[in-house]
């Protein structure tokens, strides 16, 4: 299945590496659970942070209720990769319920 990716940079720069990067990691998602229809991915910093700061938010839509993820880490590389993987896990139990049915 097509998957719509929609990347939004909250009042910073943005970057096409960053975007690029985001897009590979959605897409090896996508590849393994085949039934993300848009992810839409957020990019801010976080004004009062003291040692993080990056995050990264991401909204799935799937047949059912959103799945949603965010993380805050140094960088923005960084929150993707922890924000895939809390959505890898929930995608996981997702489908485990599916299946069951």
């Amino acid at each position: 299945m097509y998957m719509t990716t929609i990347i939004q940079y909250v009042d910073i720069k943005s970057s096409d590496t960053l975007s690029t990067y985001t897009e590979k990691q959605l897409e090896k998602l996508n590849k393994k659970f085949n039934r993300i229809i848009t992810a839409r991915v957020y990019f801010k910093i976080e004004n009062n942070a003291t040692l993080n700061g990056k995050i990264c938010e991401i909204d799935l839509s799937i047949s059912g209720p959103k799945i949603f993820a965010s993380s805050n880490e140094k960088n923005f590389e960084m929150a993707v990769k922890e924000t895939i993987s809390d959505l890898e896990k929930q995608l996981e139990k997702r489908m485990t319920k599916l299946s069951n049915f």
